[in-house]
Formats: structure tokens, C-alpha cells, sequence
């Protein structure tokens, strides 16, 4: 084993890593309750549930209100991509119209809680068509199906990669 290499546990069931410490995990949300739910008229869990609820663009696009987007600088972005792939945990990512940007979609309700310098979180994403070339991680399946990126695991490889890009001498941010 290499020193200052760090060092990933595999997740067990329910999402936890194993000998995680209770005040580093996320709070559980539930949207079971009156008012949260899907029926009535909460938020619908990005990938999962009946579906994202989703309204026509001007530009041609869909957009996702069940999605939040997280939006990095393109670099930071796609050094992100590559950890998140590597981990088997990247959902659906898109650049932006002038190649600056790349955009995660993330769980609805991270926008409220999002802080990261280097990047911002909006409410809502912009689905576009399969064949618009700025998929990074494009939606799968026949039903083009939005899997959205866990926000703490995005957390952590961002957070990674700026270090890598800082000691490879490509930042500070």
C-alpha cells in the first residue's frame, strides 16, 4: 500500500460506510411526510419514484424540476468525472453551450444545502435531447432515465480533484 495514497472502503448496505463516524453522515430524508410526498405535490426523487416531473425549454430541452444541478469550472469537472467513474458512482453530467462549465445533476433539495467553493447549485436541470453532443454522462436506457449523483459522494470528488489539479500544478481554484 502506497503512503498519501488515500484509501476508499466499499459501501455496505443502506448507502454507510462501514465505521463511519454518525456526525459526518447525512440527516435521512423523508418524504413520507404530509406535504413531502410525491402525490402531494413534493418534490419527485430525481431517478426514482414515478419519474422526474418535467416541462418543455425554449431551447428544445426538457427541464428536470425533480434535479438540482451542481455547475464546476470544466477542468475541475471532468477531473471529478474521471473519479466518479472510477468509483462507479457518476450520474448524468452535461456541459455547458459554450464548453466552460460541466454540470452534475444531483437529488432534488441540494441546492438548499450546497456549500463548495468552485461551484454553485440551482434548483432544477435542463434535460436535452439524446443526441446533443454535450453529454458528458449521458441518461440511459430506453427510457432515458436521469441517475442523478449522489451530492456527498459529488462532495468528495470534488474535493479530490481539486487536490489533484493543485498538485499537478493546475490550480488553485
Amino acid at each position: 500500500m502506497a503512503t498519501g495514497v488515500p484509501q476508499y472502503r466499499r459501501l455496505v448496505a443502506g448507502g454507510v460506510l462501514a465505521g463511519a463516524a454518525p456526525a459526518l453522515l447525512p440527516e435521512p430524508a423523508d418524504d413520507r411526510g404530509p406535504g413531502r410526498g410525491p402525490l402531494e405535490g413534493g418534490r419527485v426523487p430525481c431517478g426514482g419514484g414515478s419519474g422526474p416531473v418535467r416541462r418543455l425549454a425554449a431551447d428544445g430541452g426538457v427541464v428536470v424540476t425533480g434535479c438540482d444541478t451542481v455547475t464546476v469550472a470544466l477542468r475541475h469537472g471532468l477531473e471529478a468525472v474521471d473519479i466518479l467513474r472510477l468509483r462507479r458512482a457518476c450520474g448524468v453530467v452535461l456541459q455547458s453551450r459554450n464548453g466552460s462549465t460541466v454540470s452534475f445533476f444531483v437529488p432534488a433539495g441540494t441546492s438548499e444545502t450546497w456549500h463548495l467553493p468552485g461551484s454553485s447549485c440551482t434548483a432544477g436541470a435542463l434535460l436535452l435531447p439524446a443526441t446533443d453532443p454535450r453529454w458528458v454522462m449521458p441518461p440511459a436506457g430506453a427510457d432515458f432515465a436521469v441517475r442523478p449523483t449522489d451530492a456527498w459522494v459529488l462532495r468528495s470528488a470534488l474535493c479530490e480533484a481539486a487536490c489533484t489539479l493543485t498538485a499537478g500544478g493546475l490550480g488553485p481554484f
